[in-house]
């Protein structure tokens, strides 16, 4: 009877500890599976990490910003306090099937900026040459008049909206492959953004202010 017990006992014991094993292996191999989705969710996605990772307060216009540090387009402006002009890079979907292109945007008090839109009425109405270019769903072309320091420029524009999105584009420097445009925008009281960007980022124009809108509240510039 004794050996009987001895030997259920033993196998009781080996049994507990092929189970103690196989729920070790498992909550290894749970723990890997974690460790491997976590990977893969900062591989795609480490720009939104580094966004966060650390952000800095500037002062602009009599607002408090909180921008994060990887947004600052010098390393000189990765610093807290006062400031008379903010310069950020990011990269945004705009381009041919949502493609990354530089958005590089200029944050500067209102007094120092005048919207895209006002200088179409006021100022580029007035130099457009008579040819109409085409290229960019939606938009239209028109060449400024050459002198009067607009050589070689275009101006596309929305010639359907009451507010519509403006950006003037000149031939491309010996550096770049492609045409880079301006867009001038006001932002909250007090703010104004110029966006510099590659020509092909007129894909998305459509998207172009929705987009950038929402990175400048993110920040706390509207």
């Amino acid at each position: 009877m004794s050996g009987s017990a001895e030997a259920n006992s033993h196998q009781h014991s080996i049994g507990f500890n092929l189970g103690a094993i196989l729920l070790a292996l498992a909550l290894t191999a749970i723990g890997i599976a974690y460790a491997i989705d976590a990977a893969a969710r900062s591989a795609l996605h480490p720009a939104a990490q580094g966004e966060e990772a650390a952000i800095l307060s500037r002062s602009l216009g009599g607002h408090e910003l909180a921008i994060p540090r990887a947004w600052f387009r010098y390393e000189e402006q990765r610093a807290e306090g006062f400031a008379k002009q903010i310069d950020l890079r990011l990269e945004m979907p705009l381009a041919v099937e949502g493609q990354l292109v530089p958005v590089e945007v200029t944050l500067l008090p209102r007094s120092r900026a005048r919207p895209s839109a006002a200088l179409l009425d006021g100022v580029y109405l007035h130099q457009f040459a008579d040819e109409q270019l085409v290229g960019v769903p939606g938009l239209v072309g028109k060449p400024l008049r050459q002198g009067n320091g607009y050589d070689a420029e275009v101006v596309w524009y929305d010639a359907l909206s009451s507010e519509p999105f403006v950006a003037k584009c000149s031939r491309p420097v010996t550096d770049s492959k492609q045409a880079q445009c301006l867009r001038t925008v006001y932002l909250g009281p007090g703010i104004a953004a110029v966006y510099a960007f590659p020509e092909s980022a007129l894909t998305g124009w459509r998207r172009f202010d929705e987009m950038m809108l929402e990175r400048m509240h993110r920040i706390g510039a509207i």
